[in-house]
C-alpha cells in the first residue's frame, strides 16, 4: 500500500512522603527506593490499545486529513499515483495486491458479498493502475460493503497482519519504544515492505548504515533521526510522496521533544493542517 494524502501508565508509584506517613517508619527509606525501582511500570508499546488508537489517528491525519480513522472504511478514490484505486483505513490499493488480499479475505469469511464479483478483475489489474473490470460500480459497492461490520473487521485484520504487527515486531526487536515503532508503522504503510530501494526494509537498512538501534547498543534518538532521514530520502524519490510533512512536522516534532513513548498531549501538523490529541 501507499497513499499520499493514517495512554496512560498505571498508578504512579507511592511518593516517599506518603509512604513514610503510612508506615511511620523512617528507617525503611532505603527500602522505598528499591521498591520504587522495581515497581515502576514498563513503558507501553504501540500495541497497547490506547497507543494503537493514537497510531491510527496519526496515520489517518496524513492519509485522510482527519483523526476519525473509522470513517475511512468507506473511503475510495484513485489519487493518481499509479496504483489504481486507493481505499479503506490504510489505503489498500488495487495495484499493489493488498486490496486483492483484503477482498479475498472478506469473501472467504462472507461468500457472495457485494465485492466478491470483482475478484477476477482485481487479480487482472494487480500490479497496474488499470480500472478494467472495476468501473463504473466498484467505488459504490466498496462504500456499500463498508457498512458491513464483517468488512470492517477484515480491513482491521489485514491492516494488522500486513502493516501494524510487522512494524511493531521489528520495532521491539530493534529496542525501540512506541514512537520508534510508530515511525516503522507509518513507513511500511506508505512504502510497503517489498524489495525495491524505497521499501520499509531498505529504508531501515539505509538507516543502519548511519546509526545503531538500541538493541545493538546505539542511542535511540540518534537512530530514529537516521531512520527518518532515510525515510525522507525514500519519499523524495517519488513525486506522489514528495511532501515530507508527515515526518518533518509530525514525527520529528515528537522526537525533538524527547517523547519516545508517544505520550499525549500530542500536537502536530500534516500538509499544513494542525492536529491535537489530548
Amino acid at each position: 500500500m501507499v497513499h499520499i494524502s493514517r495512554p496512560g501508565d498505571g498508578p504512579a508509584p507511592t511518593s516517599r512522603r506518603l509512604f513514610l506517613a503510612l508506615t511511620g517508619a523512617l528507617a525503611v527509606a532505603p527500602l522505598l527506593d528499591a521498591h520504587r525501582a522495581t515497581a515502576a511500570p514498563a513503558a507501553k508499546g504501540l500495541d497497547d490499545p490506547a497507543k494503537k488508537e493514537i497510531a491510527m489517528k496519526l496515520v489517518s491525519s496524513a492519509e485522510n486529513s482527519s483523526l476519525d480513522w473509522k470513517a475511512q472504511y468507506r473511503y475510495i478514490e484513485d489519487i493518481g499515483d499509479g496504483r489504481g484505486y486507493t481505499a479503506g483505513i490504510i489505503g489498500f490499493c488495487s495495484g499493489t495486491h493488498d486490496m486483492l488480499d483484503l477482498v479475498q479475505l472478506y469473501s472467504d469469511r462472507k461468500p457472495g458479498n457485494v465485492l466478491a464479483k470483482y475478484l477476477p478483475a482485481l487479480r487482472a489489474v494487480d500490479g497496474s493502475d488499470s480500472h478494467a473490470g472495476l468501473d463504473p460500480n466498484y467505488p459504490k459497492d466498496w462504500r456499500k460493503a463498508a457498512q458491513d461490520t464483517a468488512f470492517q473487521q477484515a480491513q482491521n485484520d489485514e491492516r494488522d497482519r500486513v502493516y501494524f504487527d510487522p512494524a511493531v515486531r521489528q520495532g521491539k526487536t530493534d529496542g525501540l519504544r512506541a514512537l520508534g515503532q510508530f515511525t516503522y508503522y507509518d513507513a511500511i504503510v506508505m512504502h510497503g515492505d517489498g524489495t525495491d530501494p524505497t521499501s520499509f526494509r531498505n529504508i531501515r537498512k539505509r538507516a543502519l548504515t548511519r546509526a545503531k538501534p538500541p538493541a545493538r547498543g546505539g542511542d535511540e534518538t540518534t537512530y530514529l533521526n537516521a531512520f527518518l532521514d532515510a525515510r525522507v530520502w525514500a519519499m523524495k524519490q517519488e513525486e506522489a510522496h514528495s511532501d515530507t510533512s508527515r515526518v518533518d512536522t509530525a514525527q520529528r516534532v515528537f522526537l525533538r521533544k524527547g517523547n519516545l513513548d508517544l505520550e499525549p498531549p500530542l500536537d502536530w501538523k500534516v500538509y499544513g493542517d494542525s492536529y491535537h490529541i489530548g
